[in-house]
């Protein structure tokens, strides 16, 4: 063999080799399975929905007051928040009492915070007032001559028939019966307004003139008597006063006209509220569709009280703007609640809605339509997600959600398929689950960690 030739066997071996295990190299060197491309993310998907999953104790549940209800679409009013007061209604709410003539105070039969029915005395008055005497008199006077008259009609009437008297005679005597008649009811009528009373005034009649007069709560006006009846306890009678200011003392002169006290009822209130010029038009169109306005009575302990079965709409809204705040009044009418509790012989009246007390009003300017409405505490945010949880038993499971409008009482959720109709979800303490959700995430605890009473938190055993 050539020497040539011997020099390349060597190099030709060695790739005759390398091809050949290049050719085995699987047999030869087998690898390591492979896992598929989408195995990373279905266990990453199966991470993410164990670490969505709690399993909350009983206890844990009534500690945090966790109550799940069934997932029902419905309708929501997306609405503005306004603030006002509840005020007193002008001409309904307050009545002042007067003097009906010259007279002094002699007696004070109701204080400040007693309570009145209508026609109850409040002052007795003994008279000053020579008007006041000069009428009774007249009116005294008029009677006898009536009764004078009367019966000279009577005893004349049998003559004038024999031809004994003239005919004109009776009709004279007729004449003056009518006139003094018609003095009659005059006087009859001055005397009612001046405050006596039909008993008094028919001893007036008979010769015994009224010395003192009692000054009486005044009777229901017709719009009070078509209020409903929203009470409770002792004033389901009627309307009842409550004595709010003396302006008078024992032993005063007062004149005719003169106030003596202010007597107030509470039962006829307005809400209200003080807008912006700009909220003007959903005021307008909730005032001209008669939307219902929902109202948060500050201080209002509701569990005290009847339940509220009536609707509050808009009645009017102010046409002037106030020049320091900048704002215009709208009012709503409320019918109050009241009760009594006794003192001894006395009876106390309280009422329900006081007028200074302050209000939320949540006027409804948008509508939402085949929606699940959930408390705000159902909700919680996380960066731009925000999820609820749904319950099965002891499981809670978290659910991302599309929240279309949030205020500070409730979420309005689309129905997007990603909540079941029927479904129980959290009505509170999503916040707290989302907590706990997130450290068990964090310490890597399997689905199933519980909650106990006290707070602490282990693995499933």
């Amino acid at each position: 063999m050539k020497p040539g030739l011997k020099s390349l066997i060597g190099p030709v071996v060695v790739l005759l080799v390398l091809a050949a295990i290049w050719q085995f190299r699987n047999p030869l060197f087998p690898r390591h399975e492979q896992s598929p491309p989408n195995a990373s993310l279905s266990q990453s998907n199966g991470l993410t929905e164990k670490q969505a999953i709690l399993e909350i104790t009983a206890q844990a549940r009534k500690n945090l007051g966790l109550v799940a209800k069934p997932a029902r679409p419905q309708s929501f009013w997306r609405t503005v928040l306004i603030p006002g007061e509840i005020a007193d209604r002008p001409g309904l709410s307050d009545r002042g009492v007067t003097s009906p003539a010259v007279g002094i105070v002699t007696q004070i039969h109701a204080f400040p915070g007693d309570t009145l029915q209508p026609a109850e005395p409040i002052f007795t008055l003994k008279l000053f007032s020579e008007y006041l005497q000069n009428t009774q008199s007249e009116f005294f006077q008029a009677t006898r001559e009536a009764e004078l008259v009367q019966q000279q009609i009577a005893r004349l009437s049998d003559a004038a028939i024999r031809g004994a008297v003239a005919e004109s005679r009776l009709i004279e005597l007729r004449n003056q019966l009518a006139r003094q008649t018609t003095l009659i009811q005059s006087h009859r009528q001055d005397l009612l307004t001046r405050g006596l009373t039909p008993e008094q005034i028919q001893q007036v009649a008979g010769g015994h003139f009224v010395s003192t007069i009692k000054v009486k709560a005044p009777p229901a006006l017709p719009q009070q008597a078509t209020v409903a009846d929203n009470t409770i306890g002792g004033a389901e009678n009627g309307i009842a006063y409550e004595v709010q200011e003396l302006n008078v003392e024992l032993g005063q002169q007062v004149q005719a006209g003169q106030l003596l006290g202010k007597l107030s009822n509470h039962r006829a209130l307005y809400i209200v509220g003080h807008a912006f010029k700009r909220e003007a038009p959903f005021l307008e169109l909730a005032a001209q569709e008669r939307r219902t306005i929902n109202v948060e009575f500050a201080e209002d302990q509701d569990e005290h009280w009847p339940e509220m079965d009536q609707a509050l709409h808009l009645r009017h809204m102010a046409n002037s703007i106030d020049s320091t705040s900048r704002t215009f009044d709208f009012f709503i009418p409320l019918v109050n609640q009241s009760r009594t509790y006794q003192q001894g012989d006395e009876t106390f009246l309280v009422w329900r809605f006081r007028p200074g007390q302050r209000t939320r009003l949540h006027v409804p300017v948008e509508l939402y339509e085949d929606v699940f409405v959930l408390p705000a505490e159902a909700v919680v945010h996380e960066g731009p997600e925000a999820y609820v949880f749904r319950q099965n038993g002891d499981l809670f499971k978290r659910l991302p959600v599309h929240v279309l409008y949030e205020d500070r009482q409730s979420a309005v959720i689309h129905n997007d398929g990603s909540i079941a109709v029927g479904s129980y979800l959290a009505q509170s303490a999503a916040a707290s689950l989302n907590r706990v959700l997130k450290a068990q995430s964090a310490s890597g605890q399997q689905p199933g960690v519980h909650v106990h009473a006290d707070g602490t938190s282990h693995a499933a055993h």
